[in-house]
């Protein structure tokens, strides 16, 4: 399972075909890659996101949520690239590539890194624009799809 912190942007598509590569055994594989919006929920506008990190937590806690993912789901591998830093809108933010054996355990386990990811990789947030900087957390929404994870049996 590979995890990474990028401080600059990075390409996804060249990160699926490196990891399409090294899993070329795999009989599936599913990626998913998030992009920094140029407006918040509220719809005003943002000309910037930007997370801070502690790089080592940040990666720790990346790491714990990949090890959770391979110990639940019958994936070999896992390719999760987060950006820290200033984010331009369009640009992207996160990216996830999982592969399996088997259809299903690989787009499970992506929509479960994601919704782990999203709540619980530890970040600092905040959307700027120009009606100023506004610090923001992950929404009711973000911790029931996180949540409903704790009631499935896999």
């Amino acid at each position: 399972m590979r995890v990474e912190l990028a401080l600059a942007p990075f390409d996804p598509a060249e990160r699926l075909a490196e990891f399409s590569r090294t899993a070329s055994w795999a009989g599936a594989i599913v990626s998913f890659t998030g992009l920094a919006r140029s407006a918040a929920r509220d719809g005003t506008l943002v000309s910037a996101l930007v997370l801070e990190s502690y790089r080592g937590v940040t990666l720790a806690s990346m790491q714990t949520i990949a090890d959770d993912a391979a110990a639940r789901f019958d994936i070999s591998a896992a390719d999760i690239v987060h950006r820290a830093g200033t984010i331009a809108p369009g640009e992207p933010i996160v990216f996830v590539a999982t592969a399996s054996a088997h259809r299903r355990a690989a787009f499970e386990a992506a929509d479960y890194l994601m919704d782990r990811l999203k709540t619980e990789a530890i970040f600092w947030k905040r959307e700027e624009g120009p009606d100023g900087n506004r610090w923001i957390e992950p929404t009711a929404e973000d911790e029931a799809d996180r949540d409903r994870w704790n009631n499935r049996q896999d």
